[in-house]
């Protein structure tokens, strides 16, 4: 069988498990939709091409790096976190300019200028006024269009009133009607010129402004990493990746670079004689593992490792992504004693590879 072998180093890189948030840990190999997704942008695919991955490999040592997490709250706070300004509030952007910072968990207040520490005075002195813009109109609705409101509401039902006593399309009617029409008329007036001075005066220009948070979390780091990555895949597809084998950049992150340092198309050998240990910690599909087709060295031992269920392709349903899943254990130390059936063999001179395509 036909193969296209990619042996990659990565100084470090952070192969991110979804499902975690505060601490950012890592799969101990990249899964298969990373993979995937590094050799289609290197060859500039647009479309998914059908491919099987194996991947197998080690890293030197695991480790914790910190980092500043940003965190935009949904609703602007006086008492707690960052005062910014959004230089652009209608995007989702981080370009943001620091107004003033909370310097106790509580009891502060931004407006009134309580343990806090100013970066921009004159931005702090623009979110003042607004929030006292926001008093007066407040105070207006309450105390003058309130009132107003309800006086035009009584108006209403009294006229309304004086109509179901009124023989309809008579003249008194005809005049009560167009009465109660003009009323109605300047209530939705009242209340449009209210609420545009509100949106454009106060909602409009507050929504810049915003509570950002920080808080300190953690990425887990794999070091000095080593991948051996086999692809089967049309004719087509294996010569495209490896004519684009050097504009594979990276994988993980977007700063996770890597060197290839070899890209061969290979032929897979399904048979061995003696059987074969494999070096390298891998990825193996759990139903080898049930079928005790890959055991692992000691003999008498039970399969030990980390069960995952990766993704590797998807397809766009209704707008969403829904990824094929494949159930894989990650083991090292382990064995095959007979090829075949989905277990294949890579030899290179001294160098054997235990292929388990998914």
């Amino acid at each position: 069988m036909k193969a296209l072998r990619l042996v990659i180093h990565q100084s470090s890189a952070n192969y991110k498990r979804e499902e975690t948030v505060e601490n950012k840990m890592t799969y101990p190999l990249p899964p298969f939709s990373t993979v995937i997704g590094a050799l289609h942008n290197a060859c500039g695919y647009h479309e998914y091409k059908l491919m099987d991955i194996s991947i197998q490999g080690r890293y030197r040592s695991m480790r914790r790096k910190p980092y500043t997490d940003f965190c935009f709250l949904n609703s602007t706070q006086d008492d707690r976190g960052t005062l910014v300004k959004m230089r652009n509030a209608e995007l989702l952007s981080s370009a943001f300019e620091e107004v003033a910072s909370a310097k106790k968990p509580q009891g502060n207040s931004f407006r009134n200028g309580v343990t806090i520490q100013v970066h921009n005075e004159e931005l702090l002195e623009e979110y003042r006024r607004l929030k006292d813009l926001n008093d007066e109109i407040l105070k207006f609705k309450k105390d003058r269009l309130g009132p107003l409101l309800e006086l035009i509401k009584k108006r209403k039902k009294t006229l309304s009133d004086k109509k179901k006593k009124l023989e309809k399309g008579s003249y008194d009617y005809i005049r009560v009607e167009k009465r109660e029409k003009e009323i109605k008329r300047i209530e939705k007036e009242i209340k449009e010129r209210v609420e545009t001075f509100q949106r454009e005066q106060y909602t409009i220009p507050i929504s810049k402004f915003r509570t950002l948070t920080k808080s300190m979390k953690f990425y887990e780091i794999l070091d000095d990493i080593e991948l051996i990555i086999h692809v089967r895949a049309s004719d087509e597809v294996l010569n495209d990746i490896y004519e684009h084998r050097f504009d594979i950049k990276s994988i993980g992150r977007s700063e996770d670079f890597v060197t290839v340092e070899e890209a061969r198309i290979v032929e897979l050998a399904e048979e061995n004689e003696e059987g074969m240990e494999s070096d390298y910690s891998a990825y193996i599909d759990c139903d080898m593992i049930r079928q005790e087709r890959v055991l692992p060295q000691q003999k008498g031992a039970t399969p030990t490792g980390t069960k995952y269920c990766l993704n590797k392709n998807y397809e766009i349903v209704d707008g969403k992504r829904h990824f094929e899943k494949k159930k894989v254990l990650y083991v090292s130390g382990y064995a095959v004693e007979e090829f075949g059936d989905g277990l294949y063999l890579d030899t290179e001179g001294e160098k054997n590879y235990i292929v388990n395509f998914l």
